[in-house]
């Protein structure tokens, strides 16, 4: 009887828990049914497209959120700086729009000056970092140019930021245009450019204060003094400090008068260099393929 009961007793314990899987299956199976949320195509479409490096460069948290604003007509299809234009035409396509002209937008510094060159610098003792150091008065002279502590490259993921003699210089081989590096300068002297030539045109001072007072705090600081603006209408005075109109930038246009035109170091090509530069030092034996700098014109080799 023992016996016969342990099986009885065996039999309804899975009989039970059968009942009590289907049961189970039954209720998740109308669970996921009734609270399923539809993924729209398009939007899994343009995540696909997206590199999916989640920088926030666009403008939104990450790549899901930006691919929702495209798909619901919320956003251009063309803030992609990672993407570029590859990626801007494959957001078109899939949204059925037409896509104006993009270039891949990357970050320029817009301070010149090397260690070396900032004048009434202090010895700071702080916390090593950029942050910290812009909330002390008087660590240099120049209260907008790079404090060269480094933020930025500790906030790039992509290895394209270096400091050479304490200045920032980007590897524009590794810059992606993630914009990490413009949030992380505590001076906002970092901007995204539109490149729309291997080497553009950049106003590389931040200051905004007259002639004189920029010669006593940087040797290479602009002085406001309007040269080049009077020799090019692409450039507009904003102040003491000339402005470039990307917009209307011809990569077409011979620049280099303006260059030097500039009594000081303000205005400088970022990019790769140009084939006249590189036939001025073919005799010093160039690597294979030229690596991208923020050349100074006084630019010693590292």
């Amino acid at each position: 009887m023992a016996e016969e009961a342990l099986v009885v007793t065996t039999i309804l314990a899975a009989a039970v828990l059968g009942i009590l899987a289907v049961a189970a299956g039954y209720v998740l199976g109308w669970a996921n049914r009734a609270f399923q949320v539809d993924v729209d195509a398009k939007v899994e479409a343009i995540l696909k497209a997206l590199p999916g490096v989640n920088c926030g460069a666009c403008g939104f948290l990450g790549c899901a959120e930006y691919a929702e604003a495209v798909a619901n007509r919320q956003a251009e299809v063309n803030l992609c700086s990672p993407g570029g234009v590859r990626c801007a035409q494959e957001l078109a396509e899939i949204m059925g729009v037409e896509v104006s002209e993009t270039y891949p937008r990357r970050a320029v510094v817009h301070c010149a000056a090397r260690e070396d060159q900032r004048l009434r610098r202090r010895e700071y003792h702080g916390e090593p970092t950029c942050a910290a150091a812009n909330l002390v008065a008087y660590v240099q002279g120049c209260t907008y140019g790079c404090l060269g502590l480094g933020d930025c490259v500790r906030a790039c993921k992509y290895d394209a930021i270096h400091f050479i003699r304490g200045l920032a210089t980007f590897d524009y081989d590794r810059c992606i245009g993630c914009g990490a590096c413009v949030r992380a300068c505590p001076r906002n002297i970092i901007t995204m450019v539109p490149f729309k030539a291997d080497r553009m045109l950049v106003v590389a001072c931040s200051n905004q204060d007259s002639g004189p007072d920029v010669k006593a705090v940087c040797k290479v600081g602009c002085l406001g003094c309007k040269v080049c603006a009077r020799k090019n209408d692409l450039i507009q005075m904003d102040g003491n400090l000339p402005i470039i109109d990307y917009d209307n930038y011809d990569p077409q246009v011979n620049l280099e008068l303006v260059i030097g035109e500039c009594p000081r170091e303000s205005l400088l090509f970022v990019g790769k260099p140009s084939e006249r530069q590189l036939t001025a030092v073919t005799s010093e034996g160039l690597p294979e393929r030229a690596k991208a700098d923020f050349p100074i014109p006084v630019h010693d080799t590292e």
